[in-house]
C-alpha cells in the first residue's frame, strides 16, 4: 500500500496499469487497494500543482500568523474550522511556537487577502493576533520545482 501511495503522490495520473506493471502486482489488486484508500479518507483528492505565473494569471499568496483562544473541550479545533470554511483559506495548520495556526491564503491582488485579514479573520471570536507575510515568489511547491532549470552551459575544452 505505501509504494502504491508513493507513486500516486508523485505523480497523480498514474494509472493502476502502470501502477501495476510498476509493483509487479495485479492491475486489479491495484485498482482495489486505491478504491480502498479512496473511501478510508487516506487519499483525500488527486492535485495538479500549477504555476499560474506562466499560464498568465497572477494571483497573491500569504502566509498569516494567528493567535487564538483554545476553546474549553475542543481546543483549537473550533476556531481552525472556522478558518478553512473560508474560501480563500488554501490550507489551515496548527502549529508550535509564538503563535497558533499557520493559514495560506489565495486571491487576485493583495489588497484582497488584506480585506480578507481585516474583514473576516481578525473579528472571529477567538482570534488575538494576525501576522501576514506576503509570498514574493514560488520557487517550489509541493516538492515540485517551478522554476525552469537552466542548462548548465560549460566552457570548450581547449589543449
Amino acid at each position: 500500500m505505501r509504494e502504491i501511495l508513493e507513486i500516486l503522490e508523485k505523480d497523480a495520473r498514474a494509472t493502476p496499469k502502470v501502477i501495476a506493471m510498476m509493483l509487479a502486482l495485479a492491475e486489479d489488486e491495484v485498482r482495489r487497494t486505491i478504491e480502498d484508500l479512496e473511501k478510508s479518507k487516506v487519499i483525500v483528492k488527486f492535485k495538479t500543482v500549477v504555476n499560474w505565473e506562466k499560464a498568465g494569471e497572477e494571483l497573491a499568496s500569504a502566509l498569516i500568523e494567528v493567535k487564538v483562544s483554545p476553546q474549553r473541550g475542543v481546543g483549537f479545533d473550533a476556531i481552525a474550522e472556522r478558518i478553512y470554511r473560508f474560501p480563500e483559506a488554501r490550507s489551515v495548520y496548527l502549529v508550535s511556537g509564538t503563535y497558533d495556526l499557520q493559514v495560506q491564503v489565495v486571491g487576485k491582488t493583495m489588497k484582497d487577502i488584506s480585506r480578507f485579514v481585516t474583514e473576516k479573520l481578525a473579528p472571529l471570536e477567538g482570534v488575538h493576533g494576525t501576522v501576514t507575510h506576503f509570498l514574493l515568489k514560488r520557487y517550489k511547491e509541493d516538492g515540485d520545482i517551478l522554476e525552469d532549470e537552466e542548462e548548465v552551459k560549460r566552457l570548450p575544452l581547449s589543449l
